[in-house]
C-alpha cells in the first residue's frame, strides 16, 4: 500500500510573522551573495528559540529542567492523535475525558478554526492546572496546541507549564492544524540540537495512519 503523503504543520517562518510581544523577531537576510562571493548565496537569521512552530524544553520555565540537548528525541517522533477542542477558552480533564485517549503518546489539540500567523492573537485556549495528571495517567508523553503558549499570555506563574512538566508531559506549541482532520498520524517534530537552550524551532509534520 502506497503511503500517503506528509502533511506541514509548521509555521512559515517570515520576516513579517507575529512573535511573542517583546520577543526577538524573526529575520532572514543574506549575507553574501552569489555575485559577492562568486559561488555561493550564504544567509544568516536570528530568532527567538519559541518562534513559530517550537518546543519547549523544561529548562524555559524551570531553571532545573532539561535543556533541549538533553531531550530524548524519541518524545517528538512517533504515532499521534488530533482532537479538535473548537470553541473551548479552557483546556483540561473536563474538556477532554470526553475523548478516548487510551495508548495515546501523543495528542495534538486544535483549538481554532485558523488564525491571521501575522498578527498575535490577543486571546487563546489556555490549560488547566489538571492537563498534567490527567494526562499522565493517560500516558500521554507529548501535548502540541495550535496556540503560542499553554499558558496564559500575562501568566507569571506558568501553572500549566509546570503541570505538564511535573508529570512528564513535554509541549509543543503554534502548530498548524487548520486543516487536518481529528484521527491519528504519524508525527515528526524534532527540536535542532542547540546546547543550552530553553526551546527550539521544529519542522512539524503529520501523515494520516491507514
Amino acid at each position: 500500500m502506497k503511503n500517503k503523503p506528509w502533511i506541514d504543520i509548521s509555521q512559515p517562518l517570515t520576516n513579517d510573522m507575529a512573535v511573542w510581544p517583546g520577543d526577538t523577531p524573526f529575520n532572514f537576510k543574506l549575507s553574501f551573495t552569489k555575485e559577492q562571493t562568486g559561488s555561493v548565496n550564504i544567509g544568516q537569521f536570528t530568532t527567538s528559540a519559541h518562534t513559530g512552530t517550537h518546543i519547549d524544553a523544561p529548562y524555559h520555565f524551570d531553571e532545573n529542567g532539561e535543556k533541549v540537548h538533553e531531550l530524548d528525541v524519541n518524545i517528538y517522533v512517533g504515532q499521534a492523535r488530533v482532537v479538535d477542542v473548537t470553541g473551548c477558552e479552557m483546556v483540561g480533564k473536563e474538556e477532554l475525558e470526553q475523548f478516548s485517549l487510551e495508548g495515546v503518546e501523543r495528542l495534538l489539540l486544535k483549538t481554532s478554526d485558523g488564525r491571521d500567523l501575522g498578527r498575535f492573537p490577543e486571546k487563546f485556549t489556555v490549560f488547566r492546572e489538571n492537563i498534567g495528571p490527567f494526562l499522565k495517567e493517560k500516558g500521554v508523553r507529548l501535548l502540541g496546541t495550535d496556540g503560542p503558549s499553554v499558558d496564559a499570555i500575562d501568566s507569571k506563574t506558568m501553572d500549566a507549564h509546570h503541570s505538564l512538566n511535573d508529570n512528564g508531559v513535554y509541549i509543543l506549541e503554534n502548530i498548524v492544524l487548520t486543516d487536518v482532520e481529528p484521527g491519528d498520524y504519524e508525527l515528526i517534530a524534532l527540536p535542532l540540537a542547540i546546547e543550552g537552550a530553553d526551546g527550539s524551532p521544529v519542522r512539524a509534520v503529520l501523515r494520516p495512519i491507514g
